[in-house]
């Protein structure tokens, strides 16, 4: 028995009722009139333009009455549901939304401009929300059911995808759309009030001048597109190898090398992890190394490349405060299989990372670069940061916008020196702290 033939289709509801409701039905008229061998040497755009006609011939011929604006809405609705992921392609579509969350087939929230909110789209059973989660896992070679309840996978368009289902989730099949935002360039992030003119030229003077830096903070701060548009700041004609789980960074240079991880396959076979790449990066001849985010043991790969040769590269990490990126970095690097003690950690940290820009999420929606600290600290000494930029926040007014101004503080006198070696110059808004030598600092502790 077919395909075509095993579908049965539930009577037309009375004319008069939600379009919605007609889905199904003209799902299954759809697949009855077309032919499925046709369809699938057409490309997509092609496809989606002849079911569109020959629906359009069908509700025509049998049906029901619909205003044009319902008619139009009903073709997308039942394309969408034969070619796309049905209630969420409006949602995909929606430039606005940088995440889609699916709380089992009832609850859909997006979020926008950094608030969470409810939407109204549904879907229809939780068969439907499987379906479309089976369409989602099967493109990347996947499957999800009780002994596979977890998976992450990729849409075709980009789209990193979460989906975990019963037993494991209460509430149903859970699916979470990480939309990638389009890249903002430093000037346009200056307009949205994420940092400043002094930060910026700072920014781009240790960028230049082959600073090691990481950018540090929580969830849905920012750290992906402020990564992305530091990377602009690197000169044309260095090799850049980017090394990312999902690869979201879109560098403008003209030498770059993206590499991706890769998820095991069905049999649990085939992983490529980022320490993997991070590892074979080193071998590819890099000018700059950037890691998406470090997450575990390929952290001290990182920070071994960041001190031997491979100087202005950039990663991000998740961490609430600088201080906290810090501890963060030497938890992961001694969660690779090399035990090396927690104490040569620090003094990898002390000789790799040159500046944490720290991102905080406001309560407001907003993304701001709350610290740019600079590490002071060498060799066994403990972490001793040096705070050069900083947003002073005042307190919520009534309309819940979180306003404030940036500060800046003077650099140490060795990065101001380090800038000037490498022909950049000292941002006047900074000045320089006449900090005391390495050799002052050990006279002074032996005094």
């Amino acid at each position: 028995m077919s395909l075509r033939s095993r579908i049965v289709a539930p009577e037309t509801p009375a004319e008069g009722r939600e379009p919605g409701h007609l889905v199904p039905v003209y799902r299954a008229k759809l697949l009855e009139e077309i032919d499925l061998a046709e369809m699938s040497s057409l490309a997509a755009a092609e496809r989606r333009t002849r079911l569109e006609r020959v629906l359009g011939h069908i509700i025509s011929r049998e049906g029901p009455v619909l205003s044009t604006a319902e008619r139009d809405r009903l073709i997308r609705r039942v394309v969408d549901e034969a070619l796309g992921l049905g209630v969420l392609e409006p949602l995909l579509e929606d430039p606005s939304i940088t995440e889609i969350m699916v709380n089992g087939p009832d609850q859909i929230f997006v979020e926008r401009a950094g608030r969470v909110e409810p939407v109204p789209a549904r879907f229809a059973s939780h068969e439907q929300l499987m379906q479309t989660i089976e369409r989602i896992v099967s493109t990347v070679n996947r499957r999800v059911d009780e002994s596979h309840p977890m998976v992450d996978a990729r849409l075709p368009s980009g789209e990193r995808v979460n989906v975990i289902i019963p037993p494991l989730a209460l509430n149903g099949a859970t699916l979470t759309i990480r939309r990638f935002p389009r890249p903002y360039t430093l000037p346009e992030l200056i307009g949205m009030g994420t940092l400043d003119e002094p930060m910026l030229m700072l920014l781009s003077a240790l960028v230049r001048a082959k600073f090691n830096v990481v950018v540090s903070g929580p969830t849905g701060s920012g750290k992906t597109t402020l990564l992305n548009a530091l990377s602009g700041l690197i000169p044309e004609g260095e090799r850049i190898i980017t090394v990312e789980d999902a690869a979201e960074l879109q560098l403008q240079q003209t030498h770059v090398i993206r590499l991706e991880s890769r998820p095991p396959n069905v049999e649990g076979k085939g992983r490529i992890t980022i320490r993997d790449l991070v590892r074979n990066s080193l071998r590819m001849r890099p000018d700059r190394i950037i890691v998406g985010e470090v997450r575990g043991g390929e952290t001290l790969d990182m920070l071994q490349a960041m001190s031997t040769g491979h100087d202005g590269s950039l990663a991000t990490v998740h961490a609430n405060s600088a201080e906290d990126a810090l501890m963060r970095l030497q938890t992961l690097a001694s969660m690779s299989e090399v035990g090396i003690p927690y104490e040569a950690l620090r003094d990898q940290i002390n000789s790799a990372v040159d500046c944490i820009v720290q991102l905080a999420r406001h309560p407001d929606g907003s993304r701001r670069v709350v610290e740019v600290a600079l590490l002071d600290s060498h060799g066994r000494e403990d972490y001793r940061l040096t705070t050069v930029c900083r947003f002073d926040a005042q307190p919520l007014a009534a309309d819940r916008v979180v306003r404030g101004r940036f500060t800046c503080l003077p650099l140490p006198e060795r990065v101001a020196e380090r800038l000037r070696m490498a022909d950049e110059p000292v941002p006047s808004a900074f000045g320089v702290a006449a900090f005391p030598t390495e050799l002052a600092v050990r006279e002074a502790r032996q005094r």
